[in-house]
């Protein structure tokens, strides 16, 4: 015990050969080290890759690897008991050198709290000293009213780890470049476009194929960054959604559009639920188009009428409706509905879509200068 309280070393002191630096400092001097860091963190979001890897770079940072059996706590949130055995452990000394660090998974105090664990945690906060680390991971947004998140917000230093969404293009390239810096990896525009294509959203593939791009890289020229022929020699296929079919028939092109719902139902994507999506994709389309021919400019109000969560996306369904008539768009809702009864039906998924879709361009091309009926 004595040696976890010995006076902290000057960190801006010169040491000579005759005094290395320790390669872990104590507790109490690793925190003199890393002043910002506060002893409460609030870690959330639905990019899990990317929030683990935050999370085991502040264990890195703070746990000293001799003394991590008995300074690092990793528990489940989910349970009650263990909840509870975190905030108990948070207030507990680390020993040895380095700091404590208690790591809380599927933390419950910014969702559905109950009350016993919230008197506990509003008690806790004050005694969480300095040479400990509480570590709150959770997927979702804290919920602002709860009076838990109110009292964490105070003390605690949160970050959010969120994925774009799936048809939020430059957001996933900005994904893909972000998870490259982690890693400490270079990566040429056109390749991290490529990847962005590739993977979309799935931050947990991109950092797997990351580094197996890295390893690669290293056997050709460690220096350079990571080119485009790399991810097209190494990483396979393309990420497939309702979305991209949807997009793809905008754009009059059947075959693709096909192509695209040949691979999802090859996944094992059901192909109502194929329908369904595409269904909501193209009335959405449908009631930007009939609002702002309509005069109306007022993006949450657009996407109030629309059934759209973020208001942000009608800027993105402008630009891919651009040109297109709402006659266009429904004729694309009518081959869909035909597409579903012919599943309804009985029919083979595959051969409803392509007369579905090879029936629909046409038609909608004649339809460009038609309105709503």
């Amino acid at each position: 015990m004595g040696e976890a309280w010995r006076p902290a070393i000057d960190v801006n002191q010169e040491l000579t050969s005759s005094q290395p630096r320790p390669p872990v400092s104590d507790g109490l001097a690793t925190f003199a080290t890393h002043p910002s860091l506060m002893p409460i963190h609030l870690y959330w979001g639905d990019d899990e890759a990317a929030r683990q890897r935050a999370v085991e770079a502040l264990v890195g940072k703070l746990v000293d690897p001799a003394w991590a059996a008995i300074n690092l706590s990793r528990l489940d949130g989910n349970d009650s008991a263990q909840a509870s055995q975190a905030l108990e452990d948070s207030r507990t000394p680390p020993f040895g050198s380095g700091a404590r660090v208690v790591v809380l998974q599927r933390s419950p105090f910014c969702s559905q709290c109950p009350a016993e664990l919230a008197d506990q945690l509003e008690a806790t906060l004050e005694l969480v000293s300095a040479s400990c680390h509480l570590l709150l991971v959770s997927t979702g947004k804290p919920d602002a009213r709860l009076r838990t998140t109110k009292a964490l917000k105070k003390v605690a230093q949160e970050q959010s780890f969120v994925l774009p969404a799936i048809w939020d293009g430059g957001g996933q390239v900005d994904l893909v470049l972000r998870t490259a810096h982690d890693l400490g990896l270079k990566l040429e525009s056109a390749a991290a476009e490529a990847l962005a294509d590739i993977i979309g959203s799935d931050s947990t593939r991109l950092e797997s194929e990351l580094e197996k791009l890295s390893l690669y890289q290293q056997g050709r020229d460690p220096a350079a960054a990571i080119d485009l022929q790399s991810v097209e020699a190494l990483v396979g296929g393309r990420s497939t959604s309702s979305l991209a079919v949807g997009d793809a028939l905008l754009s009059n092109q059947p075959a693709e559009a096909i192509a695209l719902t040949d691979a999802l139902l090859a996944a094992n994507e059901p192909a109502l639920r194929i329908v369904a999506s595409l269904s909501s994709q193209i009335r959405g389309w449908l009631w930007v188009a009939l609002l702002e021919k309509a005069g109306e400019q007022d993006v949450a109000v657009i996407a109030k009428a629309a059934g759209i969560g973020n208001p942000k996306r009608i800027y993105v369904m402008r630009k891919q409706i651009r040109g297109k008539a709402p006659g266009q768009l429904l004729a694309l809702l009518s081959r869909l509905l035909e597409v579903e009864m012919a599943l309804k039906r009985g029919s083979d998924p595959g051969e409803a879509f392509r007369d579905g879709f090879l029936l629909a361009s046409p038609r909608a091309s004649g339809a460009a200068g038609a309105g709503p009926r």
